[in-house]
């Protein structure tokens, strides 16, 4: 952990705004992260609320589970951890979390409309074979 004199306050405020500002993940941070945002994986809010200048955000990546887990390549520094993320990134980040959640739950919609027993058991013209025949 870094440490700071407490003594001088010029370097004090240069830190806080160091942190105000964020910071940006790197691209391959970046597609990883994204990927466990459109899975629900990300948990984001403001750095600080009750400054409108401040546009940073803090981003929770929780570790991923089941099939994503056995299938993504995710570098282990990035999970189970808080990131300040600048601005830019969380506004892109946060696109991500939402087009992952309409994605899914459409996905779900399909198939809970899915029939599955008549695409399997049903062929078109086989019952008139029968008859015929």
């Amino acid at each position: 952990m870094k440490s700071i004199k407490v003594t001088d306050v010029g370097q004090i405020k240069n830190e806080l705004n160091k942190y105000r500002r964020g910071r940006k993940l790197e691209i391959r941070q970046f597609n990883q992260a994204a990927r466990l945002a459109w899975l629900g994986k990300v948990t984001m809010m403001p750095l600080d609320p009750e400054d409108p200048e401040v546009q940073s955000f803090l981003m929770y990546i929780d570790f991923p589970d089941g099939l994503s887990a056995r299938l993504l390549n995710i570098d282990d520094d990035l999970v189970g951890r808080i990131f300040i993320l600048d601005g830019e990134q969380a506004g892109y980040m946060a696109e991500i979390v939402e087009q992952g959640v309409r994605e899914r739950a459409a996905l779900y919609e399909d198939l809970d409309r899915r029939d599955f027993y008549f695409g399997k058991f049903y062929r078109p013209g086989a019952d008139e074979e029968e008859v015929g025949g």
